[in-house]
């Protein structure tokens, strides 16, 4: 997932990751983490992957791997680990039953609990909580859109969305990430 080096003297060496022998557990326990105990690692999920296939940084593999052995800060700071399509093709095509997109799921959900968010989903989160939609959406466009006969976009009051921010908890890892930037 990511290249945890550092270069001394012209030579690669791999720093030491703290290793959580709970982590593993802590994943099996959560709804669409039951699987992961299944894995074998045969590295069908990152073969059929059409993500791995465009890029060498993300890989199913090896996020389930690190997941295993515990490397839990590792793999939820990771930001290949938010590359996923949702496409579900790795776990159509896993001879074991992983469900390897739940149990990715499972590890994002986990990496938000525990403050690794990217910085561009945070501005998303932000940007849902002020205006109710992902980006802030310019005059210009709401113009074009009633010049081609759509319905004006409707506005989110914010204090619905404050409520809803609230009730999820989003309202807090928000903060905390502002906090500390």
């Amino acid at each position: 997932m990511t290249d945890n080096a550092v270069e001394s003297e012209g030579v690669k060496l791999q720093t030491p990751s703290r290793v959580n022998p709970e982590f593993k557990h802590e994943v099996l326990s959560m709804p669409g983490g039951e699987t992961l105990k299944y894995c074998f690692q045969c590295g069908t999920c990152t073969s059929c992957c059409p993500i791995a296939d465009i890029t060498d940084s993300y890989r199913p593999r090896t996020a389930i791997r690190l997941a295993q052995l515990g490397l839990e800060e590792r793999l939820l700071s990771s930001d290949t680990l938010w590359l996923c399509a949702a496409c579900y093709t790795c776990t159509d095509h896993c001879p074991q039953g992983v469900e390897v997109k739940d149990v990715l799921r499972v590890f994002q959900n986990l990496a938000v609990k525990k403050g690794y968010i990217p910085r561009v989903y945070r501005e998303v989160g932000k940007n849902i909580l002020n205006a109710g939609y992902a980006y802030k959406i310019s005059k210009f466009k709401m113009k074009k859109r009633i010049e081609k006969g759509l319905p004006p976009l409707s506005e989110t009051p914010p204090a619905h969305m404050e409520k809803l921010a609230k009730a999820t908890g989003f309202h807090e890892t928000i903060a905390e990430m502002e906090d500390e930037e």
